[in-house]
Formats: C-alpha cells, structure tokens, sequence
C-alpha cells in the first residue's frame, strides 16, 4: 500500500501506479469537505466518470450518487457445479443454448419477466416510471465489459460466472438523481472540487428517497442476475445433469452505512468489493484470463474493500486502435469465444491489466479460495 498526502484527506493505494486521470480524481474525492478518514483505491483503479472506477469513499451525512455509479449495484454472481469433467462439444452445445435464452447488448426480453420484488417497488418517481420497461430487461446481459463464462476451477470443479447489473433501469434512477443533486449544489454554491461529485445530504428526505431508489436499484441487479443463472442452470442441467452446490451473488457498485473505527459512516463502493473478514467475493479477470473466488481478510485501511476485477489500462478507443486481433486470439487459445473482429478489441485481454498483479497487491486485503480458468465466454 502506497500513501498520497498530497491534499486533504490521505490516499491509501493498492497499486503501483496510477493513471493521472484516476490520480486527480482522487484528489478530489481526498478535499470533499464530507470525505472522512482517508480514500482508498484498490489495484484495478482507472479513470471513471467523477470517481476512479475501484475507489472507496467514506462520507459523513452525505451520499454521492456518482460515487455509486450509473450502473447501480453492477456486480457477479458465481455458481459451483457438481460437474467435474467437460469438453468442448459440451462448452459450445451449452453457450448456443444461453445465447438463445439469454437477451446481450441492446436487447430485452420480449415479454415480461416474473420477479415479487416488482409488486413492492417504492412510490417513487423514477421508479414508478421506469417499472413497465424494467420487467423485460430483468434476466437480460447487457453489454460493454458484461460477461457470462463458463469456467474451471483449481478445485477440480466446473463454475458459472456471471457480470451484470441494474440495466438502464439502474442508469435512468443514477441519472436522475445525479441530475437533482447537481442543481442542488449549484444553488447551495457548495464548495465541492467538481460538480460531478454532487452530493445529498441524507437529513433531507431528497437524500433518503435516493438511498430507498438505490436500494431497490440493488435487489432488481441481484434479481437480474439471479434470473440469468437460474436459465443458464436449466440449460446445463438438461446437457449435463449436474447440480448447484455453492452460489455467491454480491454488488460492487453501492453505498451502504457500515461501522468503521467505531464509527457510522456511509461507504460508497465504485467497482470495489466488500472484504469483511471471512466474507466470500468474486474478482473476475478480462475476457481470457483467471477470476478468483476469494475471502475477505478484513482489512480496515481500505474499509474492509477489494478490487472488482482486473480494472482497464486502455480505454475503448485506443484499444480498438492499437491492439492487433491476431495477437489477442492468441492469447485466448482454447477458450470458445466470439472475438471475431476488430470490434471486439475494446474487450479483449490486451485492454485490462494483469489480473495476476491486481491479486499480488491485494494478498492483505484478500485470500484466494479458488482460481478458475475460462472454457467459453459471452460477452455483452
């Protein structure tokens, strides 16, 4: 862990270096006048959009929509089979049979889906307006670095992963609560080093309504999530037989009130895991190399927090301009996959860091329980 004093609060990285787009950001999140104890970045950390993607805020009174994300509660779920053995045929028959059932990029389900958690949606606003079209994205993809694999693992399992969130659903509540929060502190001429760090205070019903719309943002990303696994299940269930023995779901775009060093304070995860002691995660690679199921170690200098995955170090753009689609078949030799073209490049290997070096410099934060090696993926 290295420590920046250069402003307010001190910045606790877990990375050797840092982008100065990410660097500057968190700059800004360390002179929030509401920031509290320190900011922590984690060792996939890259440039987001008014917070690096992999910081942790902690706030005082205050919640930041953007410290959470538009893609509300964004995170994986990871299901450990009873399979032991599978070839390719089998990888293929079964990633045909989810892109039938499962909706990617763009795309929704042509019906609506069945989910309770519909029937007790907050009267709120954005919520109540964005309900009709919610139920046909529930159990559907998405797309930029969304993903579903399939997976062994060093346990001498089979596994299935899953990437997902809230869908627009999530994006439209982010947006419209970022939107009220900026003209709120443009009016109070808040003293915020940038305005996409506006923020609502939660001793005003403004601020609550938005933590009750996150939160219900939160079940709908875990319902969705939920939906897709137990679709893809079926499918492999009928191919193979083989049963669900363990399933993890967790977030790690939130913010949630927690107790750190004695203290009440609200934790904003941007691309961050909860690593409570003991605490079971999920931190995926890029399309082609290891994920890892881990165990939280605990670890209170980063608010009990740990990477989401191997974090980008090339943007879009520059990914599909500089890498070479030759070379980044290559590297996913083996793996049935659908990088066919150059459009694909922005989500290849070559544009995420080295995730065997984001996991090397978060041994204090987590342990590893299991690493897993991709046999198919489909991307958003």
């Amino acid at each position: 862990m290295k420590v920046n004093r250069s402003q307010k609060l001190p910045i606790k990285m877990w990375l050797d270096d840092i982008e100065e787009g990410a660097l500057s950001q968190a700059r800004d999140l360390a002179n929030l006048f509401f920031a509290w104890k320190w900011i922590a970045i984690m060792p996939d950390s890259h440039q987001g959009y008014g917070m690096p993607i992999g910081g942790v805020l902690a706030s005082k009174e205050m919640i930041v929509p953007n410290a959470v994300g538009v893609d509300i509660g964004c995170g994986m779920i990871a299901s450990k089979l009873s399979l032991t053995e599978i070839d390719t045929p089998t990888v293929k028959e079964i990633m045909a049979g989810i892109r039938e059932k499962i909706p990617v990029g763009f795309r929704h389900n042509e019906t609506a889906q069945k989910w309770d958690g519909f029937d007790d949606a907050p009267d709120i606003p954005v919520i109540q307006r964005e309900l009709k079209s919610a139920r046909k994205q529930l159990g559907t993809l998405g797309g930029g670095n969304h993903f579903i694999e399939i997976q062994r693992g060093d346990d001498g399992h089979i596994w299935l992963m899953i990437h997902s969130g809230s869908r627009n659903f999530g994006y439209q509540t982010a947006r419209e609560y970022h939107n009220i929060a900026k003209k709120l502190c443009e009016q109070w001429r808040s003293d915020i080093p940038n305005r996409d760090l506006s923020f609502l205070p939660m001793d005003m019903e403004i601020g609550r309504e938005y933590y009750e719309a996150m939160n219900y943002a939160l079940r709908f990303a875990q319902a969705n999530r939920d939906l897709m696994m137990a679709k893809i299940f079926s499918i492999i269930q009928q191919i193979t037989g083989a049963k669900v023995e363990r399933e993890i779901n967790i977030h790690h775009n939130y913010a949630a009130f927690e107790n750190h060093f004695g203290k009440d304070v609200l934790i904003h995860r941007k691309g961050a895991t909860k690593a409570t002691a003991g605490l079971a995660g999920i931190i995926p690679g890029s399309m082609g190399t290891s994920s890892y199921i881990v165990e939280g170690l605990g670890n209170p200098e980063s608010f009990m927090s740990c990477s989401h995955g191997a974090g980008r170090k090339m943007g879009r753009k520059a990914a599909k301009h500089q890498l070479n689609l030759r070379d980044e078949q290559v590297k996913m030799k083996g793996i049935v996959h659908g990088l066919r073209s150059k459009k694909g490049l922005d989500e290849a290997p070559g544009a995420y860091k080295d995730i065997d070096i984001v996991m090397e410099n978060q041994k204090d934060l987590v342990k590893v329980s299991v690493k897993l090696k991709p046999l198919g993926v489909i991307k958003g």
